[in-house]
């Protein structure tokens, strides 16, 4: 346990202090490089969870295809070293970044984290390990899995857990993969005031 104890905390640092570069670096190639980093310390933590397809996507969508077609985006604008300059929106993200942090912090603090009960927990691990391996009966009576439900973990998987119990986050994870492409095109959008990108 200690061993994933010292894993995670590294992995932490890496995706705490890559956000932080990705905030405050001027240079555009360079924060979208440390951007990269926070994606990977976030697979590893689902490594970490036993959650190795969300790994694996995590690293193939996020690293390899939003994160370079945003390298992709910033390589085709000019000035990259210059960075955004300052304009009038400076003031309102900062205040709106500020209410966004308080209101993520109150909702930690007020959450109940205990997700499950504790019967409900081993049946919610053998749906995770459904997704790699077939169970048999003789796994799941050993389990404690009640004979009439020993069909619907069988045949349950991680595909029905997202589009079931879980499609508010898949939802979310599409609306933030549509916000990243939009971010990449208004990069490389050319500046209608000055004629360059």
């Amino acid at each position: 346990m200690l061993f994933q104890d010292i894993v995670f905390w590294i992995l932490a640092v890496m995706a705490i202090v890559g956000a932080l570069g990705v905030v405050l670096v001027p240079n555009l190639f360079r924060a979208a490089l440390l951007l990269i980093v926070v994606f990977v310390s976030v697979a590893g933590m689902f490594i970490l969870l036993s959650a190795e397809f969300l790994a694996v996507v995590q690293i193939l969508i996020y690293v390899g295809a939003i994160a370079i077609l945003i390298i992709f985006a910033i390589m085709l604008t000019r000035d990259v070293q210059h960075g955004n300059l300052p304009n009038r929106m400076q003031i309102p993200a900062a205040v709106f970044a500020a209410l966004l942090l308080t209101a993520l912090v109150a909702v930690a603090v007020d959450t109940k984290w205990e997700f499950l009960p504790a019967d409900q927990q081993d049946r919610a691990e053998l749906i995770q390990v459904n997704a790699l391996t077939t169970l048999t009966g003789e796994v799941l009576d050993d389990a404690g899995v009640s004979p009439e439900d020993q069909t619907e973990v069988q045949e349950s998987g991680l595909a029905d857990l997202l589009i079931s119990d879980y499609v508010l986050p898949f939802e979310a994870v599409s609306v933030l993969l549509l916000a990243a492409l939009i971010g990449a095109l208004v990069l490389v959008r050319p500046n209608p005031g000055t004629g360059r990108g």
